[in-house]
């Protein structure tokens, strides 16, 4: 990204009252950020969706002027950027409407063609929920998927802790800029994070730490990755967050059951009550979810093709969900041509024969 064009993102972005939601929309009107800054006011108020309240500060010359700041900042340590429209912008995260115009990334890690994966729970983590989440990320080393977490106590940084024993590439999310860390406890790990993976922040290096920041925070955590995983939750926290969120973009959410009685196991509990996550017991439920053993898939498909019959139309989903492996309610009904209604109780019919299984957020999936 050119300098006169990085230096207008941030400008825009560091906009009071605009957020990304409405600086991408301002963008794709008019082109480029510096268009946004450079543009009538009147013209901009016109945008649908816009209006004179949401630009009020986006004249202000002050912004120009911290964006100078920052820019000096990003040049002279060297950080890497990704705009949202620019091709090294995370592949996954491109497709969430709230997604940062501009993110900010620190270390040596590089996210294509790698399977990703967010883990995230309780603070408080308890043994057990030390145990597997250790043991999950062993089990999967195999797969080289890149470990996210949010670098907070309990199951974030043992989530981070664990990919680094297993020479797996790790991530954290930050919710602060480059100039602070927290927990400044986590500061003895940074550098060996930053040789085998790194950080990410949408917070200028010198934002502060406050507590509304880890709901922005979590946003990028579920929507980097193709599934997030609750380790460890009591009725309410942050990681039950993240989980609405990764559902809202209609990414696998995975939670890990515990006791009725457990206050850590309650939070992941109700998301498997509720149909909000998939129940993992194991690596291998995740890795069958996930389509990552392909070959192992493939030839479950062709003993369940050989021994089950389907009428016409339950031949036409059930290879619709082959090809695609996994796909929403709404989707397979417009593709197969079916009304919505005849659609749900073909598949209701499919997952009675055991070829198709329902997934947290309206997907299906051939099995």
């Amino acid at each position: 990204m050119l300098e006169e064009d990085l230096l207008y993102v941030l400008a825009l972005q560091r906009v009071k009252g605009i957020g990304d939601i409405n600086a991408k929309k301002l963008i794709s009107h008019c082109g480029s950020a510096k268009n946004v800054l450079k543009e009538k006011r009147q013209t901009l108020e016109k945008i649908n969706g816009i209006g004179a309240f949401t630009i009020k500060h986006l004249f202000d010359s002050n912004n120009l002027i911290e964006a100078e700041k920052e820019l000096e900042y990003i040049q002279k340590n060297n950080i890497t950027t990704f705009y949202f429209e620019a091709e090294n912008y995370p592949e996954k995260l491109k497709h969430c409407i709230d997604a940062p115009i501009l993110i900010f990334k620190e270390g040596n890690f590089d996210l294509s063609n790698r399977p990703i994966i967010s883990i995230v729970g309780t603070r408080k983590i308890t043994s057990y929920g030390r145990y597997f989440c250790e043991k999950l990320i062993s089990d999967i080393k195999q797969y080289n998927p890149i470990i996210v977490s949010g670098f907070a106590y309990g199951v974030d940084i043992c989530a981070h802790k664990a990919a680094l024993k297993n020479k797996l590439t790790t991530i954290g999310v930050l919710a602060h800029g480059f100039e602070e860390m927290y927990p400044k406890s986590h500061k003895k790990y940074v550098s060996e994070i930053n040789k085998n993976g790194g950080f990410f922040t949408d917070f200028w290096h010198n934002d502060s730490l406050i507590r509304e920041n880890f709901l922005k925070r979590n946003r990028i955590v579920a929507g980097i990755s193709e599934a997030t995983i609750i380790i460890e939750s009591a009725e309410k926290g942050g990681s039950l967050v993240t989980a609405d969120i990764a559902n809202s973009y209609s990414r696998d959410v995975f939670a890990v059951p515990g006791r009725s009685s457990d206050n850590l196991s309650k939070g992941c509990n109700d998301l498997i009550k509720r149909n909000k996550a998939a129940i993992l017991t194991s690596a291998n439920d995740l890795i069958e979810m996930l389509n990552w053993d392909i070959e192992t898939k493939k030839e479950h498909i062709i003993q369940k093709q050989l021994f089950v019959e389907l009428d016409e139309t339950e031949q036409l989903v059930y290879d619709f969900l082959v090809d695609e492996g996994k796909e929403l309610l709404d989707i397979i009904s417009l593709n197969c041509e079916l009304p919505i209604y005849k659609t749900t109780t073909i598949l209701f019919n499919l997952e009675m024969k055991g070829v198709v299984k329902p997934l947290p957020g309206k997907l299906f999936e051939a099995i």
